[in-house]
């Protein structure tokens, strides 16, 4: 038995792997904190505000990036001229944000300052996000400087103006004077209440509480999902607002969610599997080629890294593609969505079964070996029943620690396609022509499928070709795969394909000229023979079996003719045909000699006008002798001049169009200086008349 060339195999792993790795979720990896690195400390010496510059610092404190000291050099004294100025609330939130990562010498009574008006801002201030980073700002000087004064005395009242916001689906307006409400404001919303507990001189109302617990189920009730079990929040507020995408409004929610369940002392009863499709969908976008993408993504694993509700825990496989033929072990792994490790568990297989065969288990109820090493969950072997094919394993997350199953949460079964390949091995490969009447062999010929060599046969339209070989996998069993097509190409490049059937133990096509005649357009010659066998899961190739010289009958006039030869789409970009092309002869012209005489008449009367003024003598009696008038005079006899000028320069060079323009320009030009000297002459032959 031969093995098959292996053509495709690594194009196929590559391609399928890819496919499936989309529907696996993998957590933070060393490939994100490369991105950040690239992403922010390209513009680590100037960020562009002081917001960017936080983000890229939460980023490297979430990932664990060494990178703070380059960012402080110039983030410090950006977040030191806020705090000293009447900067706008929200530059003074994140120079306080950049601060608390930074830790820059601030002075304890520039903070002060800040505090006071800020408390100020709180009684006084009509929108959402002027609350909002009124009070997240308090809280980080809180945080930054214990012996600040930040307590809020009123703390009710700033509660209630911040649930007089609230809509009854959860959602939240960004001030009394708008009507629309939005996800996103919901999150800055339930931030801020947080804020407002930790800043409370005395306890909130557990019936405040207990109503903003009722908002976020509300919410989480208008919830978005995709079919794989992801959940996500949408924005449909934009009037007024800049719009905030999927990644931008999740990650407002859960950070507003998470910091209210932290500053309360029961717990929000929130569904896990929600708390699990939100991280699912956050880890589902992959690697972001945007900054503030990238910092949303992380900030939000953050929060349900370390929430009070429920941790998600996130199953993934570094591989989803193995061999039988290498004896590949599959591999899980269980973390954090930020790549933490995993309380004490195990990972069982609750079965696998075929993808063509739901109801039929080729494995169940299997615990995996636990690599304390590698910290990966392994399956030694695979059983005998499984072979080359699609499968789908059942997984499923059993916590050990009853603590545990209170804190994280692991989503139930978890389906995951796996694909099992192998070498397929191609035997018993054989060509024949068959006689048709009898069905005797004329010509049989073995094939190596695995080796170079061609055959060569020949037939006419009263014989039949007969093709079969078989397929077996690494463990024995037939292999089916998804396509197997054997193609017949005309020295004229018309292609002619047939599917091959399974029949029992074997793949066989016989091919009856006397019905494909006209399929075959009665093309007699030679024809390549070709077979094509593909599959997911083998090792696909493409094999010249040699070729067959057909003699077929002449075509009847009214037989189909084969189609025209297919039009390279490239070779519109190629050199063009040369374009001849011949000129008309001139027509003939009158000699030099008679042009220059006949063009001598025709300035015989302008010669002669010239004589004319000269024997009957110009007056210029009359010419103006005041400056003014004489001016006008000559610019007159100027323009008349131009034109006759214009007329010869139409004559020799310029075409009509520009002539009309310039002659209307000169037209208006002698008309005013025309009507100014007629006017002064006539004036001045009143006044000699009148004296």
């Amino acid at each position: 038995m031969a093995k098959i060339a292996v053509l495709h195999f690594l194009f196929l792993l590559l391609s399928f792997s890819i496919c499936i790795a989309a529907k696996i979720y993998q957590p933070i990896s060393d490939s994100h904190r490369s991105l950040a690195s690239d992403l922010f400390t390209s513009t680590d010496s100037s960020f562009p505000s002081l917001e960017a510059a936080y983000e890229a610092l939460r980023v490297f404190e979430v990932l664990e990036i060494e990178k703070k000291t380059q960012v402080s050099t110039t983030s410090c004294p950006k977040v030191l001229e806020n705090l000293g100025s009447s900067s706008p609330l929200k530059d003074l939130y994140y120079a306080l944000k950049v601060n608390a990562i930074l830790k820059c010498k601030v002075d304890a009574v520039v903070l002060k300052d800040v505090a006071s008006r800020l408390k100020a801002t709180v009684k006084d201030a009509s929108t959402l996000l002027d609350i909002y980073y009124s009070i997240g700002s308090l809280v980080f000087i809180k945080n930054q400087d214990s012996n600040v004064d930040v307590l809020l005395a009123d703390a009710d009242a700033a509660f209630h103006s911040i649930k007089a916001l609230s809509q009854s689906d959860g959602r939240w307006r960004y001030s009394s004077d708008n009507p629309e409400s939005s996800t996103y404001a919901a999150g800055l919303a339930f931030e801020t209440l947080a804020g407002v507990i930790s800043l409370a001189s005395s306890e909130i109302g557990q019936s405040k509480v207990n109503t903003v617990k009722s908002d976020i189920s509300k919410l989480f009730d208008t919830i978005e999902k995709y079919d794989d079990g992801t959940f996500y929040f949408d924005e449909k507020f934009v009037d007024g607002h800049e719009h905030q995408g999927s990644l931008s409004t999740t990650t407002s929610v859960v950070r507003g969610v998470t910091a209210f369940a932290a500053s309360i002392s029961g717990k929000i009863n929130l569904p896990r599997d929600k708390i699990l499709g939100l991280a699912k969908f956050i880890l589902g976008i992959g690697i972001p080629g945007d900054a503030k993408d990238l910092f949303n993504q992380v900030e939000s694993l953050a929060f349900l890294e370390s929430n009070r509700i429920s941790i998600p825990l996130i199953l993934s496989l570094p591989e989803t593609v193995y061999s039988l033929t290498k004896k590949d072990q599959l591999k899980v792994r269980v973390t954090t969505a930020l790549g933490s490790a995993a309380p004490p568990l195990t990972v069982k297989l609750v079965r696998a079964f075929s993808s063509g065969a739901k109801d039929s288990a080729i494995i169940e109820s299997k615990e995996l070996r636990y690599d304390q090493k590698s910290g990966l969950h392994v399956l030694d072997s695979f059983p005998k029943n499984v072979d080359v094919g699609a499968y789908v394993f059942v997984f499923e997350i059993v916590l050990l620690d009853s603590d545990s199953k209170k804190d994280y949460a692991t989503g139930g079964q978890l389906h995951v396609p796996i694909y099992v390949t192998g070498i397929i091995e191609a035997s018993n490969a054989e060509i024949a022509i068959l006689d048709s009447d009898l069905g005797s062999v004329e010509t049989r010929k073995t094939l190596d499928l695995a080796g170079n060599d061609v055959v060569s046969l020949s037939a006419n339209h009263l014989q039949k070709l007969r093709f079969s070989f078989q397929l077996t996998t690494p463990h024995g069993h037939v292999f089916k795969p998804h396509q197997a097509f054997f193609k017949l190409r005309h020295e004229t490049k018309v292609e002619h394909i047939f599917v091959v059937e399974n029949t029992n133990k074997k793949f066989e096509i016989v091919l009856d000229f006397l019905g494909l005649v006209e399929k075959l357009f009665y093309l007699s010659g030679k024809y390549d023979i070709e077979l094509t066998v593909g599959d997911a899961v083998m090792n696909s190739f493409l094999r010249l079996l040699g070729h067959v010289e057909l003699d077929f009958p002449e075509a009847p006039e009214k037989a189909a003719r084969p189609p025209p030869a297919a039009v390279d789409p490239y070779s519109r970009y190629g050199p063009k045909a040369e374009i001849a092309h011949i000129f008309r002869v001139p027509e003939k012209r009158p000699l030099q000699n008679l042009s220059l005489t006949f063009t001598g008449l025709i300035l015989l009367p302008f010669v002669g006008f010239l004589i004319g003024l000269l024997r009957l003598g110009v007056n210029l009696k009359n010419f103006p002798s005041s400056t003014v008038p004489a001016t006008f005079a000559i610019l007159f006899q100027l323009g008349v001049g131009a034109v006759l000028l214009l007329y010869v320069l139409f004559w020799l060079k310029l075409d009509l169009f520009t002539t009309l323009k310039t002659l209307g320009f000169l037209g208006v030009f002698l008309l005013f200086v025309g009507h100014s000297t007629l006017s002064h002459l006539a004036s001045t032959s009143a006044k000699l008349k009148s004296a």
